[in-house]
């Protein structure tokens, strides 16, 4: 008898994914019928390609990357050399929006992904996160504040959804034995606050990094792997311990006990040793740029052909990347080469006087609006709406360019107050220890305190020590 092949029906939209639809072809559709005053053909077709990116990627109206996609198409077939329309002499060649798709930054990250997937595949992170646990067992004050600080370690190399998954490997039979529901909640908490907290520390971290990274990149600014953590790691260790003192003050009283059952068991099989040793001169590779010269994106290539030279990692592991996310990176990158090159950025800047906010209030409100965003869409998404607006704002009232990028990055990287804000929410959502509210106070706290932080204390400690 013949094998049945499985039924692949089409999922059914949402309202709110019809209602977007709808509104995104509205949007897409009015700089086609209104003359928009001062802006050329180009930039009304990138105008029109970007509010349809707006309402998609805040409505998830269709998946994240097939926008990220839907964008670079639209850009090739409506403002390249190559477009469907007439268009000036000085239109990018389609090859320029195409090649987004393996843009640096896109390197990078496959070399940081291709890093966090062998740690899953020998098992590293899980050991190493037993071995860096074991001082901290016994006060559950103490236990929590080296979970996160293990959580924020890790996901500043791997990706935050992954460190999670991890973690919670780690601290779910834990939680399974604990009577105090109250506690089960802080230590559930702990994990997805320090993840996306620690996201904000390196390049490969989080989307949003490598967003902005690329998007100064377009602007010729150059910012290494290095310089990336000089900037952000000293806001990361303070929202941590921010996010600490809010969790044991609500959640972990005085004098709680907390035993993890840890047990490692390093593989130490020929592959696994090779990994390491690959793993450990990438990460230093990318932490002495100044020193050798290397780019990190360079870098970031090296264990991709040495792991699958070796066949250390396979084909196999690389279906199991992360895809979608280096596309849907491309598509924020692809959509700020295209304002850029319609002059939609000069017909915006000109629209409003920014002027009149002046540096540092330009500074609040994108640390603001980062925040908010990526409260309620994906992280990636609002850094891919914002980063290329936001570098011309700079631009435009002497703001230096690189204080905005990294302000928006890790603005983004602070919406956590919801269960859809980040996998990592949704991921300790799921685990059922956690109610809602409490993950709004908690993720509101936080992100408010170091939004606060990054907007008044950052700029003038970077600009004080010479950083930028």
């Amino acid at each position: 008898m013949p094998a049945v092949r499985p039924v692949h029906r089409l999922a059914r939209p949402t309202r709110l994914q019809l209602g977007g639809i709808i509104v995104g072809v509205i949007a897409f559709l009015i700089p086609f019928v209104i003359d928009i005053p001062n802006l050329e053909p180009e930039g009304e077709r990138m105008l029109s390609i970007f509010l349809l990116a707006i309402v998609f990627w805040v409505t998830e109206a269709i998946p994240l990357v097939a926008t990220a996609v839907l964008v670079i198409l639209l850009e090739v077939l409506m403002i390249s050399s190559a477009a469907l329309f007439p268009v000036t002499d000085q239109a990018l060649a389609a090859k320029s929006y195409f090649a987004t798709l393996a843009d640096p930054v896109i390197v990078l990250f496959l070399g940081g992904f291709l890093l966090a997937d062998g740690a899953a595949k020998f098992g590293l992170d899980r050991n190493l996160a037993a071995v860096m646990l074991r001082p901290f067992q016994g006060s559950g004050r103490m236990t929590v504040l080296g979970l996160m600080g293990i959580t924020a370690l890790l996901s500043m190399f791997m990706s935050n959804t992954a460190t999670t998954a991890t973690m919670f490997a780690v601290v779910i039979p834990i939680l399974s034995v604990m009577t105090d529901r109250r506690a089960r909640t802080g230590l559930a908490l702990s994990i997805p606050v320090a993840a996306n907290v620690g996201g904000m520390g390196t390049p490969v971290g989080t989307p949003p990094n490598a967003i902005a990274i690329g998007a100064l990149a377009s602007h010729d600014i150059h910012v290494s792997f290095l310089t990336w953590m000089i900037l952000a790691v000293p806001l990361m260790l303070v929202v941590l311990a921010i996010g600490w003192l809010v969790i044991v003050a609500f959640f972990i009283p005085a004098g709680t006990s907390i035993e993890l059952a840890l047990t490692s068991d390093f593989d130490r099989s020929a592959s696994a040793r090779l990994f390491y040793i690959v793993a450990a001169l990438t990460v230093a590779l990318w932490m002495t740029e100044p020193l050798h010269g290397i780019s990190s994106t360079i870098v970031g290539f090296i264990p991709v052909v040495t792991l699958l030279a070796t066949q250390v990692m396979t084909g196999d592991d690389l279906k199991m990347l992360q895809w979608p996310v280096l596309w849907l990176v491309s598509g924020g990158i692809a959509l700020g080469v295209g304002v850029g090159a319609s002059g939609l950025d000069e017909w915006l800047l000109g629209s409003v006087r920014w002027e009149a906010l002046g540096a540092t209030m330009l500074v609040v409100v994108l640390a603001g609006m980062g925040l908010a965003m990526s409260n309620v869409i994906s992280h990636s998404a609002a850094a891919n709406l914002l980063v290329p607006l936001a570098l011309g704002l700079g631009s435009a009232i002497s703001v230096d360019i690189v204080t905005i990028g990294v302000v928006i990055a890790l603005g983004c990287s602070l919406g956590m107050a919801l269960p859809i804000s980040t996998p990592p929410n949704a991921i300790a959502y799921a685990t059922g220890e956690i109610e809602t509210k409490y993950m709004a106070i908690v993720g509101l706290a936080v992100g408010i305190a170091g939004a606060a932080l990054l907007a008044f204390l950052m700029p003038w400690f970077w600009h004080t020590l010479g950083l930028l």
